[in-house]
């Protein structure tokens, strides 16, 4: 009998709790990314699921060149790698717009952009630039319903784009936005909610056009609108979730995005505290603790309920405790798998039911150089 997908046949060799990454189920799912976009150019990967070097290097191979961050050290890991161009999706002020600077100067073959929403970013943005000597990429970052960051489609945000193309040491790139309030289940709502979004955004690069502002690049989306927008030619793709996926997205689009989970968290059964009861290694400090409860769902105990969790421990109520020794391990797939990677060091790479390698968490840390 083939063992099930999740198996590890030298799992007796990794401490736990552990986070696993299942390379054929990466490949599948950048192949599947690839077929979605079309054109790997059409492709702007977010990194901030996985943080990952190796993952990166598996990208560019092929053909993703341009990716984009939420920090200065993804930004920098991109660059190391061999990003040709890496957008930093966050506004960068104080000592971080210097950081973006620093990392232009020492990286000059990588084109490094971020977002401005006011006027004050866009000052730090150049102040910056100049002081370091190099030209730095700006989007305008427009609100189109998720009321997080951005501007919304207005007088004052064109004012912004035109302060952008006369600032010296700046260079206006496009537009980003970003939708990350639409993930409704049904892909038809979804896509109606995410059109109507767009339209502003769409009227907005109009009125740039024609006010003679070249919009070179639309940034769109993210994982739950993927497939929506990868319909218009006219759009560059920032899907980041794919790459591993989790049980939060799998169970919500499983007929439109058919990505597999790559990650598992390997764990292990520590004690066994009174009837139908088993504790497992896998506290919170191991599994992103945002959403409520199962925030991990395990492939040999699916139905299991948790009773608590605190920093280290996972009690889970279930009428199979006896089946369960103390010792064995369990495969557990996260609800939200993006902060889940960042809570661990390394990840160990599972090719053909064995562990082969380790990968660092490269971009885990706020700091890598710069």
């Amino acid at each position: 009998m083939q063992p099930a997908w999740f198996h590890v046949e030298n799992e007796a060799d990794i401490p736990s709790p552990a986070l696993l990454f299942y390379r054929k189920r990466i490949e599948h799912n950048l192949a599947l990314m690839l077929q979605i976009a079309g054109d790997p150019k059409r492709l702007r990967p977010h990194v901030k699921t996985h943080k990952t070097a190796e993952i990166m290097a598996m990208q560019i191979r092929l053909g993703i060149t341009r990716f984009k961050t939420s920090t200065i050290a993804e930004a920098e890991m991109c660059a190391a790698v061999g990003a040709t161009d890496v957008l930093l999706a966050m506004p960068c002020v104080g000592i971080n717009a210097h950081r973006l600077a620093d990392l232009a100067a020492k990286f000059p073959d990588t084109q490094f952009s971020s977002i401005a929403d006011a006027e004050e970013t866009i000052t730090f943005l150049a102040s910056a630039a100049q002081q370091h000597n190099v030209t730095l990429g700006v989007y305008i970052e427009i609100d189109c319903g998720m009321g997080r960051t951005g501007i919304v489609p207005s007088d004052e945000a064109a004012m912004l784009a035109h302060v952008l193309k006369d600032t010296p040491r700046l260079q206006f790139c496009g537009i980003h936005a970003y939708d990350g309030h639409i993930h409704d289940d049904s892909l038809d709502v979804r896509r109606e909610r995410c059109d109507a979004a767009f339209e502003s955004v769409l009227q907005f690069r109009c009125r740039l056009q024609g006010e003679g502002i070249i919009v070179k690049e639309l940034v769109a989306g993210g994982s739950p609108t993927f497939g929506i927008h990868a319909t218009y030619p006219d759009r560059t793709l920032s899907p980041g979730t794919t790459v591993l996926w989790d049980f939060g997205y799998g169970d919500k689009y499983p007929a439109d995005l058919p990505f597999q989970p790559a990650a598992v968290l390997l764990t292990r059964v520590i004690s066994k505290p009174g009837k139908n009861r088993i504790t497992l290694d896998l506290g919170h400090k191991s599994v992103a603790p945002e959403n409520p409860h199962p925030r991990v769902r395990f492939e040999e105990l699916p139905d299991a309920t948790v009773v608590m969790q605190s920093e280290e421990h996972l009690v889970l109520e279930t009428e199979r405790a006896h089946e369960f020794t103390i010792g064995q391990a369990l495969h557990g797939i996260p609800r939200h798998v993006c902060p889940t990677v960042s809570m661990h060091g390394e990840a160990y790479v599972i090719d053909g039911f064995k562990t082969t390698e380790r990968w660092p968490i490269t971009a885990r840390n706020r700091l890598i150089t710069v």
